[in-house]
């Protein structure tokens, strides 16, 4: 292959804001926990109404993105997915692991909102986002279900892996320190069980950053339960209205 055509140089057109300040606790897949919101932001070049003319006619919107956490030097031809345990292994190129040759990700969220701020621009709200806060994205594109739905597709071990969750044991009195528009998200997020397929110890507190606050829980047969919900200070994520 032609050196010269071996690379391109690709730039973000947007940044997305969402409840997550580190990777730990976003949902496998997009479209899992639906009642979560992200705010996609548009950079100078492309903070014109005219760059998403038309885009309220379409309820899904395709997002490829870069998987900016997740970089390795090396990347194996072979991943070892969370849903199977992490110790069967699958070639990279079949299937969704963050550790890609390129770092690209793809994810189908629904567009709830379409606004224009005065000092932002275009604002996008969308649901069921996948990605961390302050994720760039690379390109925006309608999704089309005539084309883009496939219902009869076989899905592998995702599709076998699709319903499952964990018990979650949320008291109440923890529940209520979450302002009541997360609760809901909360809920849904910690029913994925966050946990890596390789760290589930039991009696370990593990600690959750969501939306600034710190969810901390423990998981014991089978149920997770929620210990304490702690406001941080620090907390660097951009609250995401809508």
């Amino acid at each position: 292959m032609d050196k010269k055509l071996d690379s391109k140089v690709i730039h973000p057109v947007a940044v997305i804001h969402t409840e997550f300040p580190e990777k730990f606790g976003i949902p496998r897949q997009s479209g899992l926990v639906s009642s979560l919101r992200g705010k996609i932001l548009f950079e100078p070049e492309y903070r014109s109404m005219d760059a998403i003319r038309g885009i309220e006619e379409y309820s899904y919107l395709w997002l490829l993105w870069d998987f900016s956490k997740a970089k390795k030097e090396n990347i194996s031809l072979t991943v070892t997915p969370p849903r199977l345990g992490g110790k069967v292994r699958k070639g990279v190129f079949a299937a969704r692991s963050p550790f890609r040759p390129n770092g690209i990700g793809l994810s189908s969220v629904k567009l709830e909102e379409v606004y224009l701020d005065e000092k932002e621009g275009p604002v996008l709200i969308v649901s069921g986002a996948d990605l961390m806060d302050k994720t760039p994205i690379y390109d925006i594109k309608p999704y089309l279900p005539y084309t883009d739905s496939h219902p009869e597709a076989k899905g592998s071990f995702g599709e076998e892996h699709k319903e499952d969750s964990i018990p979650v044991d949320f008291p109440e009195e923890l529940l209520l320190r979450l302002p009541e528009d997360l609760r809901e998200s909360a809920c849904e997020v910690l029913a994925q069980d966050p946990r890596a397929a390789y760290n589930k110890k039991p009696e370990y507190v593990y600690g959750m950053a969501f939306s600034g606050y710190d969810i901390r829980f423990t998981v014991e047969d089978q149920v997770l339960h929620v210990k304490d919900v702690v406001h941080t200070l620090d907390g660097h994520c951009t609250k995401v209205k809508g």
